[in-house]
């Protein structure tokens, strides 16, 4: 997993409340367990038409959103399924941070499991953050995950909270696997000291 120190990006701007996860990556491209080649569904009922063409006004499809690194979202985003796809899709795209007053308890931990930061700020801070993002490319927000601040266009800094094992997590890039593999050398002497003890089993 790839590590989460300091990102500084356009924020893209998507005020919708409730952004469920179907939203996010609709139930037909839920059958592939890989986790590239999602981004290009990514809110995919929102993006394009019925025929597959990009809906103009979508804040992703729109030449300054493109490359957007960043979401700073309405309140309760990821609600609905717990489907591990939605992050998946999100950081295929290229979104690293997810930033709102609130998110779905399983959705919010999926993200850490792969590498986006979900960010909960107030309401206030929040819509500061998204005036920031309706600027377009050149209002660029700056994330820091060692000092837990957000840095607005303005140079506005508004602090963050998030569960030490979380971010140490995040910041050394380590999923469940990668947690497991820390202790390697723990696991291989307990597997050594079984065979000797029980070598029957």
């Amino acid at each position: 997993m790839e590590k989460f120190t300091t990102l500084t990006g356009v924020a893209a701007p998507m005020p919708l409340v409730n952004i469920d996860t179907d939203m996010i990556i609709p139930k037909q491209f839920l059958k592939t367990i890989k986790r590239s080649g999602l981004g290009k569904n990514l809110f995919d009922e929102m993006r394009y038409d019925n025929d597959g063409n990009e809906i103009p006004d979508f804040v992703l499809n729109q030449p300054a959103y493109r490359n957007a690194q960043i979401l700073v979202a309405g309140d309760n985003f990821g609600c609905g399924s717990s489907r591990e796809h939605a992050p998946w899709a999100l950081l295929d795209f290229g979104i690293r941070c997810v930033i709102s007053t609130s998110f779905a308890d399983i959705f919010y931990n999926n993200c850490f499991k792969n590498g986006i930061l979900p960010i909960v700020l107030p309401q206030d801070q929040v819509d500061a953050l998204m005036d920031d993002a309706r600027k377009g490319e050149n209002a660029r927000i700056t994330v820091d995950l060692d000092s837990q601040t957000v840095t607005g266009a303005d140079g506005s800094v508004y602090a963050f909270e998030i569960d030490s094992f979380k971010k140490h997590c995040l910041l050394n890039g380590l999923d469940d696997i990668g947690l497991s593999l820390e202790k390697v050398a723990s696991i291989d002497a307990f597997e050594a000291q079984a065979a000797q003890s029980r070598p029957w089993v």
